[in-house]
């Protein structure tokens, strides 16, 4: 009997849906972001993992990308977002906004 599985691998990793390679990293210590300006490839989806170094609770924020994300003190999170247009978006961290601030730069 002929399997039918490397011809349904094959399509399947054809649709792109596995392959991600607009990743991104960011952590938040002493209610900072590092780094505090982060690149990803424009009009492409991309994947971005926040780890919350600080004790508190801490809750990405960005207006211009319309995302949220809340993150637990010693833990991470992971956003998916939506392919971005060429430009710049801020960020913050919603209970730190003083301190807690970045932005998104997509080119």
């Amino acid at each position: 009997m002929r399997s039918v599985f490397p011809a349904a691998l094959i399509a399947f990793l054809s649709t792109g849906a596995v392959a991600q390679d607009n990743v991104a990293s960011l952590s938040l210590k002493d209610h900072r972001f590092a780094p505090a300006e982060i690149h990803v490839k424009a009009n492409t989806p991309s994947t971005v993992t926040l780890t919350n170094n600080d004790d508190q609770t801490e809750e990405f924020d960005s207006t211009s990308l319309k995302i949220e994300k809340v993150v637990a003190g010693h833990s991470s999170g992971i956003m998916r977002w939506r392919p971005l247009a060429p430009g710049r978006y801020p960020f913050m961290g919603e209970f730190h906004s003083d301190s807690a601030q970045g932005v998104v730069i997509a080119e």
